[in-house]
C-alpha cells in the first residue's frame, strides 16, 4: 500500500505544479500594455509660453486616477498587464518652450524603455501642440516612441476632435479614435473607446487593421461655431457611429481640427479604420462629403455681438444670471488668460462704480503680485495693487484694481491662490496664475453665488454643461485676444491654402480617401 501511497502523492505534487504552470501561462499570456501621452491646445497667436510646470505630469499607478476605466476593479484593468509611464496634460494655452517638450518626451521615452517589451500602447494626446521650432509635436513624439518600442507594438490613439491628424501621426499609431462631442461630454467614453479596441484586437488575435484612411477636409472652423449640440455639427457627428459600427469597420472619427495654430497640419480630418477596404474607404468619403457639404451652414452656438452690445442686453435682461462670453482670450482655447482689455471696459462703465449698482462676476485675471500683496492684508482689508497684461499686453496694459477683498482660498491646483475683490458692485476673481471657471463649485467655493447674480462674465467660449444649465440667457462677445474668433484677423502665413473659410469661394476639394501604410510596413 505505501508504495501506492506514495505514487498518489506524486500524482498530486505534479498536478498541482502543472495548475500553478498554467496559471503563470495564463498571466503572462496577458497583455502587456504601455500608457503615456501629452495633452494642450496651443495658439500660436498667443504671446504666450507653456512651460514643464503646466503639464502637471505623472508618472506610474498615479495615472490610473485619469481613467475611471481602468480602476483596480475594473474589467478593462484585469484584462491586462498596464504599465504607466508618464501622462502629463495642461490648460490650453501659448507655444510650448523646446526645453520643457524635450524633458517630458525623453523622461517618456526612458520609462517606456525601461518598462519594455509590449504588446500595446494607449497613448492618450489631445492633438494641438505647438512646441518652438518644431511642426507636429504629436507625429514627432510617436515616431521616437516607435523607435523605443519598435513598430509591431500595437498603438491606440485618443484625441480631443480639435486636434490635428498628421499624416506621420495616421502613420505611426494604428487605432485612433476622437471625441464626438463638443463640448466634451464623452471625453471618457471616448478614451475608454481607445482602449477597448487596443484590447480587443490584441485578445482576437487580428492586430493592426488592415486598412487606414485619411482624408484631409480643407475647412478650418473654431468650436464655438462646430458645437455638436446645434446643426449641423449635431447631425454631421451623428453619422460617425453609423459608420463605426459597420461590419468590418473598426473605427470612425472626424476632426474638427484647431483653428488657432498656424501650422500646416492644421485642418479638419477624417479617418476610419478597420478590415474591410471597400467599408473603409466608403465610410470615410461620406463623412468628409458630408463635412464639406454643410462647411456654409456652421454658426456660432449662441449670438455673438461686440462686448457694448452685450453689456446693453444683459442691463436690460431679467433674465439672471446674463452669462457673457469673454472669448477672444479663452484660457480654455489657448488664450493667455490675461488680457484685460474686456475688464477695462467693465471698471470704466458708470453702471457699475457704486456697490448699490447691478451685480457682476468676473473670472477672471492673474495677478500674482495683486495676490501677493492681497495675502499681506488678508480679507475684509482695503487693496489697490496692480493686475493682469504681464503676458499679452496687445490690447490693454495692466489694470490697477482698487477695492475690498472679499474672499481668499489657496491651493487650487491651477490658479495656486484665488482672491475676491470688491470693485464698485464687480466682483473681480484675480488669481496668481489663470484658470477657466467652468464649475458652480468654482464660484461658491470663494464665496460667490453666481446663480443669485445679474451679470457673470467668463473668459470661455461656448458655455460647457454647468454653466450653460445655470444661464438665464447669454451671449458670446466678439473680444480680442489669442483665440480671437475672427479668423480673418489671426494672418495666417503657413497653413495650407486654399482653405475654408478664408477662401470661401473655393472650388470642390479632392475627399477621395488616402490609404496610410501600416506602423510596420516599409512604405
Amino acid at each position: 500500500m505505501r508504495p501506492l501511497y506514495s505514487c498518489y502523492i506524486l500524482l498530486l505534487v505534479l498536478l498541482t505544479s502543472c495548475k500553478q504552470v498554467d496559471k503563470k501561462k495564463e498571466t503572462k499570456e496577458l497583455p502587456k500594455i504601455a500608457i503615456a501621452g501629452l495633452g494642450i491646445e496651443s495658439s500660436t497667436f498667443s504671446p504666450a509660453l507653456t512651460h514643464e510646470e503646466a503639464f502637471h505630469a505623472k508618472e506610474g499607478d498615479s495615472i490610473y486616477a485619469k481613467y475611471p476605466f481602468l480602476q483596480i476593479d475594473s474589467l478593462n484593468r484585469n484584462r491586462a498587464n498596464w504599465v504607466p509611464t508618464l501622462v502629463g496634460k495642461s490648460l490650453p494655452g501659448g507655444t510650448v518652450t523646446r526645453e520643457a517638450y524635450e524633458s517630458l518626451a525623453t523622461k517618456t521615452l526612458k520609462l517606456l524603455k525601461e518598462n519594455g517589451p509590449y504588446d500595446g500602447l494607449f497613448f492618450d494626446i489631445h492633438g494641438a501642440m505647438s512646441v518652438v521650432g518644431l511642426d507636429d509635436p504629436e507625429g514627432d513624439l510617436i515616431e521616437r516612441i516607435r523607435n523605443v518600442i519598435g513598430t509591431e507594438v500595437l498603438i491606440s490613439t485618443s484625441m480631443d476632435l480639435h486636434g490635428n491628424v498628421s499624416e506621420k501621426l495616421a502613420k505611426h499609431t494604428d487605432l485612433i479614435t476622437c471625441y464626438r462631442m463638443a463640448p466634451h461630454e464623452d471625453a471618457i467614453q471616448s478614451k475608454k473607446r481607445a482602449v477597448d479596441n487596443l484590447l480587443e484586437r490584441l485578445e482576437n488575435g487580428k492586430g493592426k487593421p488592415k486598412y487606414k484612411a485619411w482624408i484631409p477636409v480643407p475647412i478650418l472652423l473654431p468650436g464655438e461655431k462646430t458645437s455638436t449640440r446645434i446643426e449641423p455639427g449635431k447631425s454631421l457627428y451623428a453619422k460617425v457611429p453609423n459608420v463605426a459600427n459597420e461590419e468590418g469597420v473598426i473605427d470612425a472619427a472626424i476632426w474638427i481640427g484647431y483653428a488657432w495654430a498656424d501650422e500646416p497640419r492644421n485642418h479638419a480630418v477624417v479617418m476610419v479604420t478597420g478590415d474591410d477596404k471597400e467599408k473603409v474607404k466608403k465610410g470615410a468619403e461620406t463623412l468628409a462629403q458630408s463635412f464639406w457639404d454643410v462647411r456654409n451652414k456652421f454658426e456660432f452656438v449662441a449670438p455673438t455681438t461686440t462686448l457694448e452690445e452685450s453689456l446693453k442686453m444683459a442691463l436690460a435682461s431679467e433674465k439672471h444670471p446674463f452669462m457673457i462670453s469673454d472669448m477672444g482670450d479663452n484660457p480654455t482655447a489657448g488664450g493667455a488668460g490675461d488680457v484685460t482689455w474686456t475688464l477695462q471696459q467693465l471698471l470704466a462703465r458708470p453702471e457699475f462704480k457704486s456697490d448699490q449698482g447691478p451685480s457682476l462676476i468676473y473670472a477672471s485675471i492673474p495677478g500674482p503680485e495683486f495676490v501677493a500683496k492681497a495675502l499681506e492684508i488678508g480679507v475684509g482689508g482695503k487693496i489697490k495693487a496692480m493686475a493682469g497684461a504681464a503676458v499679452d499686453n496687445r490690447f490693454s496694459g495692466p489694470l490697477e484694481l482698487e477695492g475690498t477683498i472679499e474672499a481668499i482660498k489657496e491651493g487650487d491646483r491651477n490658479a495656486e491662490v484665488e482672491v475676491v475683490v470688491k470693485i464698485g458692485s464687480i466682483q473681480v476673481i484675480v488669481t496668481k496664475k489663470r484658470k477657466p471657471y467652468h464649475y458652480l463649485r468654482d464660484f461658491t467655493n470663494l464665496g460667490l453665488n453666481p446663480k443669485q447674480t445679474e451679470i457673470v462674465v467668463v473668459k470661455i467660449g461656448y458655455l460647457v454643461p454647468e454653466l450653460y444649465d445655470m444661464r438665464g440667457d447669454w451671449i458670446m462677445a466678439l473680444t480680442p485676444g489669442g483665440v480671437d474668433q475672427n479668423l480673418h484677423r489671426l494672418g495666417y502665413k503657413r497653413i495650407n491654402r486654399p482653405m475654408f473659410p478664408l477662401d470661401s469661394t473655393m472650388t470642390q476639394p479632392d475627399l477621395k480617401a488616402q490609404f496610410i501604410p501600416a506602423s510596420n510596413s516599409a512604405k
